[in-house]
């Protein structure tokens, strides 16, 4: 019993929540440091990015015990990975290539409504100014 005990490895918790600590102390300082107005503000979400990607893989290898288990876990992983690849491609006809596309069909609707109101004012407007000559003409 006690020898199936000892074959999990023994886990260095206080070195990995150092390594954490000292991972969320390099984000703040990045932050604090304002790399926004020393590049961009690119460059601050690509470190404090990075930083994160660390803290999460030390997270996942000794705290979910992921460092221990056999090939299993990327079978698990894979259809997790085939959809975050997946639903870009699918929705890329409906929201990646026409989200910047002025000519939807809500405005294409209010255009219309608006020549049509346009065209009816106008000739209304002619309308009445066609009979207005003629009864100024008459009158002098």
């Amino acid at each position: 019993m006690t020898d199936e005990h000892n074959d999990h490895p023994h886990v260095p918790y206080w070195r990995i929540f150092g390594y954490l600590c000292i991972f969320t102390v390099a984000s703040v300082i990045a932050d604090v440091m304002d790399l926004r107005k020393m590049y961009n503000l690119t460059v601050l979400a690509a470190v404090v990015l990075i930083i994160a990607c660390f803290k999460a893989s030390y997270v996942m290898r000794y705290f979910m015990h992921l460092k221990f288990e056999r090939g299993w876990k990327y079978i698990i992983l894979l259809p997790t990975v085939v959809l975050a690849l997946a639903i870009p491609f699918a929705l890329a006809s409906d929201i990646g290539i026409h989200y910047y596309d002025v000519e939807v069909p809500q405005q294409n609707t209010l255009l219309e409504k608006e020549i049509e109101q346009i065209a009816k004012e106008k000739a209304e407007a002619e309308h009445h100014h066609g009979d207005e000559p003629a009864e100024h003409g008459g009158g002098h």
